[in-house]
This record gives structure tokens, sequence and C-alpha cells, in this order.
């Protein structure tokens, strides 16, 4: 099925708002919010596209700046590739040329309007992180206080380089120990704003008042979404299509998808590739990291792609020398 391109441009104000249009009516999602712009022309560069659409739908003569994220979305009987671009600056005052309805929303607000499926991982994209660290073991040195404390070191120094979402996965750990370095953790990236999930574990995950992230089987045994505290965030690893449409039942906040690439902790199992991977994000509108030999030079790459960015562990954790 050929595949429609779509640009769409993010303007903000001097405030910070985001302009949103609504869709009219005789439209496909007639009455839904998008970023504003349009299809591009056969021979027509996306930059140029833009441009022509924003003046079109907004009056406005626009500068086309930096790349955000190019969504592929399937719909029934048709498919879209989104490519979504900062608007560096504009000359005129935007108003709804077409008829169409115009918003300035808040960035912390975009996500309570509702948005056709491609327009819902731009706004993650805006405002949720682009990287998803999964921490690794403490060192085996036979010391577990001196690991444990070489560990909480590592993680502040990933913190301080920009870490703002966590998943803490401690695999094999004895559980008060992982108990004790949960609540250390917990406490670090509270207070540096980050946001923290726990591996596996719901009840851990409620009494810390931290977000959990599924494996794969406990995300297929779900019926419904877990009980987490107000505001905490559900993430699942996810294989397939089918797991990722179960994310999306379970209403997921985001996922990880992967293995993209071959690692080093998987030998002999080939990666699915960045082809398969924006297949996969065809089918579901869950803001989706990349994870398998990814590392913050992928960011681009996986953006490009559709992902939120890429989740690691050696590419994003910070080894200090002991």
């Amino acid at each position: 099925m050929k595949v429609t391109e779509v640009v769409a441009g993010v303007l903000s104000d001097a405030r910070g708002r985001v302009l949103l249009t609504r869709r009219t009516v005789n439209r496909d999602f007639a009455g839904l919010w998008e970023f504003p712009g349009g299809k591009r022309e056969p021979g027509e560069g996306a930059d140029e596209a833009l441009a022509r659409e924003l003046h079109e739908e907004l009056g406005i003569t626009a500068t086309v700046g930096a790349p955000l994220i190019t969504v592929p979305q399937a719909y029934p009987g048709k498919r879209l590739r989104l490519d979504v671009r900062r608007i560096a600056r504009w000359q005129g005052v935007p108003r709804g040329r077409e008829g169409q309805a115009l918003a300035w929303v808040p960035l912390h607000k975009l996500h309570t309007y509702a948005m056709p499926p491609a327009d819902i991982p731009v706004v993650a994209a805006l405002h949720q992180p682009d990287r998803y660290l999964v921490t690794p073991l403490p060192a085996d040195d036979g010391d577990p206080a001196r690991a444990d404390a070489a560990w909480l070191a590592s993680l502040d120094a990933s913190l301080d380089a920009g870490i703002a979402r966590v998943q803490l996965r401690l695999p094999g750990l004895e559980p008060a120990r992982v108990r004790t370095l949960a609540g250390a953790a917990f406490d670090r990236c509270r207070r540096t704003g980050a946001e923290m999930l726990v591996n596996g574990d719901a009840q851990l995950a409620r009494e810390l008042g931290a977000g959990l992230h599924l494996r794969a089987a406990q995300l297929a045994a779900l019926g419904e979404r877990p009980v987490l505290a107000e505001g905490a965030a559900l993430a699942a690893s996810c294989h397939d299509a089918d797991e990722l449409q179960h994310a999306a039942r379970l209403a997921c906040d985001f996922c990880l998808v992967g293995p993209v690439m071959a690692t080093a902790t998987h030998p002999g199992q080939a990666g699915i590739g960045w082809t398969r991977f924006s297949e996969l994000r065809e089918g579901v509108a869950l803001p989706m990291y990349a994870i398998g030999g990814m590392g913050e030079e992928d960011i681009t790459v996986a953006r490009r792609h559709g992902g939120q960015g890429v989740a690691a562990i050696r590419g994003l954790w910070t080894y200090l020398s002991r």
C-alpha cells in the first residue's frame, strides 16, 4: 500500500504554548486536534511543503527548523508517514484560513486534547525523555555494601548527565537488598526530577509510589491495567505486534521494542532492525523506545523511525572508575 507523505509543524509562542488546529467536518478524524500541516506534493521537499501548508492554512510565512520525529502510522485503508519539524520563527498572526479552530496549548496539557493516532507520539516527543536508562546489577566484588555504594554513585552520575527516566532492574539480587537499593534510587530520582519505574514488582512499585515496567510475560497475563500510585507510569517490553496491541489495551504509557540490533547480552540473536521497528510503530500510538545495541548516538535515527528515543544499560549508564 502506498504511503502518503505528510508534514506538520510545531509552533511555540513566547509563553511556551504549542499551536494545535482542529480537524473540520467531512474529514477523517473530524473534531480531533492536530499539529498544523498537510500532504507533500510530488517532487516537493519536506521543508518546502510545510512552509506552503502553513501559509495556506494559517496565513503565516514560516522558517522551518530542526526535525522532531517522523511517525509512520497505519489507518484502515491507508498508510502515512508524518514528518514533524519545529518552526524556528514565523511572520504573521496564525488564523484558521480554512475554517478550522486554533488553540495555543501549554506543553503539559497537550495530552488532554484528543488527537489522531499519528499525532500522539509527537506529544510524547515534545515533553518526555528521549533516553530510558535500564540499571545494571551492582558489581560482584565480594563486598555488597561497597558494590551498592558504587552503584548508587554511578546512578547519581547518570542522573547528573541528564537521565530523566530510569527502569530499576536488579534480577537475581536478594529481595532485602533490592528494596534497600530501590528506596535509595527512588529518592535520588525524585530529588532530580527523574521518573523511576520498577521492573516487574508491582507491590514494590506501589510501596515506593514509583512506576511499573512489565516484562512481556507479565503483560500477556494481565487483563487490565494494574493499580499504581496516582500519576505513576506503566510501561512494557514488547517484541511483536500482538504484544504492542495488548500494551495499548492496558493503557500503557510507553513501551520498549527490540532488540533492534544484536547485543552482547544475547549472542546469536539477530536484531529486528529499523525497518521492522517502523512497521511495528505503524500499528499503535504508544511512545516506543528502541532497545538492543542502543546508545545516545542512536536517538536521531530512532526518531526518524517513529521512536521516542532509546533504552539501554551500557549505552546510558555512567560507569565510574574505582
